[in-house]
């Protein structure tokens, strides 16, 4: 048996043996290299658009290629027929990634690719979609070219374009084909003392847009100089009279405000200086301040900007885009039975307001009947003082509400004193709307009195400034909204006045004075 076996495992081994040499020649050898009779197409194609209107192109190299041809097609849809509106040939990859300029703004093309060789077929196609974004070929509004009631907006000089569309207001100018060549075009019929945007078309696509402010309508407004005794003009001023200061700087003391008046900057960009101003209202008059800087340096008795100097009802209060900075006792000062229509403060900025003798904003025994304080930025002030301060004046006007909103600001190294209270206001009804404001590097809180009465308290950032969310003083009020944050806003330059915030969430959210999240 064992003789056997070991037959039948001889003749098997035989067998095998013979079966794979004779299937040898079949075999075939490890492949190594893989010849193909033309060129791989490029892959990892890419487009990023840049400068508005150019498209930088990359692919992965192709093993044998000697150079690369580039089409592009003035559509969307990876169609390539007809004729291309660009064609580059000729390109090594030592150039990719690789630019191409001179496409139309707000436009969807399509690019396509192909491997170039010496002695093998070209590759096939690999393409692609993109599409611009849209121009701008608009300079920069110089402020020699902006007027009360018409500006000249100026772009790349034979640059084409169709049409200058302006809001508000939906102005329309017709480019004329000598504008295009000089790259220039005046455009009439506007507002003074209005923000624009204006937007330059090509038909129906946009080659620029760019903002700017009108200056002030002179109209009916008398205008003043640095050699004019602004003093004796505003103390003699009647009803209605609104001044137009030219830049320059004012040295002005204790101003006596009978009229209700305008006082305005004629340039925002280079806004006069009054310098050591005391503007002290008396009853009945109104009064709106704009595009000024207010400089208390010297002002007589260390005072206050605003003065209200006597019992009785005054109309409104409008101060608006001006700086306010040096002043030493504070900047807004009612004590005196003064009823005012309603107090607008937005677009300031106030800094290095000492308070010595007085609170920022100070209501004595005065009362607006409506307080809006938006878009302003303030530091470096109230070191020692509280910020907002409305006293309890119900023996004078038990039945009044006053409304109160403070939204949108930026307040950095105010009340920084643990003791100092952002909402002094006890005033015996108000409702307080405190929304969007980012207050920063201070230890003060927000009030400890009963009768602040805080309507809505939403999306307020808290940097360094922990008493606003955790006071622990007595009968503290502490911002307890699930939308309060706690982040570094990141301000650029704080020392020198710059709060331009890095902080992109702050930014998307739109907290804090809205000039600095640009």
């Amino acid at each position: 048996m064992k003789t056997f076996i070991k037959q039948i495992t001889i003749v098997w081994s035989i067998v095998a043996i013979a079966f794979f040499a004779g299937c040898s020649d079949d075999i075939d050898p490890l492949v190594t290299s893989l010849d193909t009779d033309r060129l791989f197409s490029p892959i990892n194609f890419s487009v990023k658009i840049t400068n508005k209107t150019s498209a930088t192109l990359s692919w992965t190299a192709v093993n044998g290629a000697q150079n690369y041809n580039i089409e592009f097609y003035a559509n969307g849809n990876q169609d390539y027929s007809g004729t291309p509106v660009k064609t580059i040939s000729g390109i090594t990859y030592t150039q990719v990634p690789y630019t191409v300029s001179g496409f139309d703004g707000e436009t969807a093309y399509s690019a396509r690719v192909q491997a170039m060789g010496s002695d093998i077929d070209n590759s096939k196609w690999t393409s692609i979609t993109f599409k611009t974004d849209a121009e701008q070929i608009f300079l920069p509004v110089a402020q020699d070219d902006i007027q009360a009631t018409q500006v000249t907006l100026r772009w790349t000089a034979g640059e084409a374009a169709t049409q200058i569309v302006l809001t508000p207001g939906d102005i329309k100018h017709d480019v004329t084909s000598e504008e295009i060549e000089n790259g220039a075009a005046t455009v009439t019929g506007l507002t003074g003392e209005t923000t624009y945007t204006a937007v330059l078309m090509k038909d129906t696509k946009v080659r620029g847009t760019v903002s700017f402010t009108t200056k002030i309508d002179l109209g009916g407004a008398i205008p003043v100089y640095p050699e004019d005794d602004l003093t004796a003009m505003i103390t003699e001023a009647v009803d209605g009279d609104v001044f137009a200061i030219f830049p320059g700087t004012y040295n002005l003391q204790d101003i006596t405000v009978s009229a209700s008046i305008g006082i305005k900057g004629t340039d925002p960009a280079d806004k006069p200086i009054l310098k050591g101003v005391i503007l002290r209202i008396k009853a009945g008059a109104a009064i709106t301040l704009k595009d000024l800087v207010l400089d208390g340096t010297g002002a007589k008795d260390n005072n206050q900007t605003v003065i209200y100097d006597a019992d009785g009802s005054y109309g409104a209060f409008k101060m608006e885009d001006c700086e306010i900075k040096n002043y030493v006792k504070g900047t807004f000062y009612v004590n005196t039975k003064a009823l005012i229509e309603s107090v607008t403060i937005k677009g300031c900025i106030y800094s290095n307001i000492e308070c010595s003798g007085g609170d920022f904003i100070d209501f004595r025994t005065g009362v607006a009947k409506k307080f809006e304080y938006t878009n302003n930025t303030a530091y470096n002030s109230a070191l020692a003082r509280d910020f907002f301060r409305m006293d309890n004046s119900s023996t004078n006007f038990s039945a009044l509400t006053s409304t109160i909103n403070i939204s949108n600001n930026t307040f950095n190294n105010v009340s920084i004193g643990t003791g100092n209270r952002m909402l002094y206001i006890r005033f015996v009804s108000n409702e307080i709307t405190f929304d969007k404001n980012i207050i920063a590097n201070t230890q003060g809180y927000y009030t400890n009195q009963a009768s602040t009465t805080i309507k809505e308290m939403k999306q307020n950032d808290y940097w360094n400034a922990p008493n606003f969310t955790g006071s622990t003083t007595a009968n503290a009020k502490n911002d307890t909204d699930p939308s309060r944050t706690n982040l570094d806003p990141g301000f650029k330059n704080a020392s020198a006045g710059d709060f331009t915030v890095s902080n992109e969430t702050l930014k998307e959210d739109g907290i804090g004075d809205p000039r600095w999240l640009q």
